[in-house]
């Protein structure tokens, strides 16, 4: 998310940054193409009159006259504004209230509503250690009720069954009133996708809206249809008392039009943000780590969180043990840690949340993005223990039947092999507590790799 907005800020920044004194005419060039990003990123018009008044009444303020590095402070301005924008701090649910607490979802149909219920439930019962239970109220799709009960089991939470043939109210009413006598601290309660302009729709969950009196009313609504999204939420805010919204498909969307106009145009927070397809990726919403990504400024807190949740510590631990005692990896390790790096949204990913690589993400783009990584993992599964274990027993007809097995070709696996040679190299090093050779050996990495990453590690397709 953002690719496009932040490549187009960096360099449009990247002049001033370095200037001593700031002028109306030495910052206008700036301002317009800050001013283009925007609009280019399909940000809502009001939102770029506002955010560039702002910025340029900042700009040749006191703040940055007094400044030693006025560039760098016209930056720190750009990123406050980005981060007002956005809401300034995450806003958490309100769950500290008699339970159970009750959050209804509404959005318009194929926005990733009720894959979102499933998704927040996991995130409620794995980082809030709530007990959860989820009922589907959309009387419309049969197959809606049934996708919900299969997300339940597969997110470990309880499901409240519904059939078509009842109304909206009464389901949900009955699994507010099932919650209650089985000490259940949230429910959260799924809507029929509707579009804004459906009145007959839109009273309805009105009306279910006035029966449970939830908590919070979160809309969901597609990151990809940019501003869009935000006059779609803001249709909806003016039916119902939102409370905050869920942005779903957002690892689909180079542009970020829709997080940077939601928030002015609804007055309501973006409290989470649906950053891929498997039940564990959702992800609360920070303003200032997502400022600090889309001027390239890395966001090294969630990239913390990322490896708090998704890292198998035990396993990790295993390996390093093994490695600095005996200096031993072989190709299973080597398959773990390409596994782990796709958990935790791949190679790309991890650079958007490094603070400095973002000059270095089109020289890794294609060489280890997801189809890379899942091509290295089937040429390693296609190996037996012993060839994992003792690489070097690979030649020629090893060779050609693992990359029959892995619907690769030899040159694919001669690649992997070369990768793999470079990492056990590196690993070896730090036998006994070599980290120091190590980073020497890195190319100076500990220092700042200066823009260039460890030999052969990203060989040229």
């Amino acid at each position: 998310m953002f690719e496009n907005l932040s490549e187009r800020l960096s360099q449009s920044l990247k002049a001033i940054g370095g200037r001593g004194r700031l002028t109306e005419d030495n910052i206008k060039d700036t301002l317009r193409e800050v001013r283009m990003a925007l609009l280019e990123a399909d940000v809502a018009l009001p939102v770029v009159k506002t955010f560039m008044a702002r910025v340029k009444e900042r700009a040749l303020g006191a703040e940055v006259n007094k400044s030693l590095t006025p560039g760098q402070v016209f930056i720190k301005i750009v990123q406050s504004e980005l981060e007002a924008a956005m809401g300034e701090a995450n806003q958490p649910l309100k769950l500290n209230v008699q339970p159970p607490a009750v959050i209804l979802m509404a959005g318009l149909q194929g926005a990733g509503k009720t894959t979102s219920v499933g998704k927040l439930a996991r995130h409620l019962r794995e980082k809030h250690k709530k007990k959860v239970l989820v009922v589907s109220a959309d009387v419309y799709r049969p197959a809606a009720i049934k996708q919900l009960e299969t997300l339940a089991a597969e997110v470990e939470v309880e499901f409240f069954p519904s059939s078509t043939d009842e109304k909206p109210v009464a389901i949900a009413n009955a699994a507010i009133a099932h919650a209650k006598k089985k000490f259940i601290d949230v429910v959260l309660v799924d809507t029929a996708g509707r579009q804004a302009i459906d009145e007959a729709m839109m009273a309805e969950i009105k009306a279910l809206h006035e029966a449970i009196n939830p908590v919070e009313t979160l809309f969901v609504v597609d990151a990809m249809t940019g501003q869009d999204a935000a006059n779609t939420a803001k249709a909806f805010s003016e039916a119902l008392p939102l409370t905050g919204v869920i942005l779903t498909k957002t690892d689909g969307d180079a542009r970020g039009g829709a997080a940077l106009s939601i928030r002015h145009i609804t007055g309501q927070p973006i409290k989470f943000l649906g950053v891929g397809e498997k039940n564990d990726a959702l992800e609360p919403f920070h303003p200032e780590r997502v400022a600090s990504r889309i001027l390239g400024m890395g966001d090294v807190l969630s990239l913390i969180d990322d490896l708090e949740q998704k890292v198998d510590k035990e396993k990790a631990e295993k390996v390093a043990r093994k490695v600095m005692k005996e200096g031993k990896f072989d190709l299973a390790d080597f398959r773990d840690q390409l596994a782990q790096m796709r958990d935790m949204g791949g190679m790309m990913g991890l650079m958007d949340k490094l603070p400095g690589m973002g000059n270095m993400k089109e020289q890794v783009k294609g060489q280890m993005d997801d189809r890379t990584t899942l091509r290295m993992e089937a040429i390693i599964n296609s190996m037996t223990p012993r060839e994992r274990q003792f690489p070097d027993l690979i030649k020629g007809s090893r060779k050609r039947r693992i990359a029959a097995g892995s619907g690769t070709q030899v040159q694919d696996v001669n690649k992997l092999l070369k990768q793999f040679l470079q990492m056990q190299k590196m690993m070896k090093k730090m036998k006994g507590g070599g980290m120091a050779k190590m980073m020497r050996a890195m190319g100076g990495m500990g220092g700042g790799m200066g823009g260039k990453l460890p030999p052969g590690m990203f060989p040229k397709r």
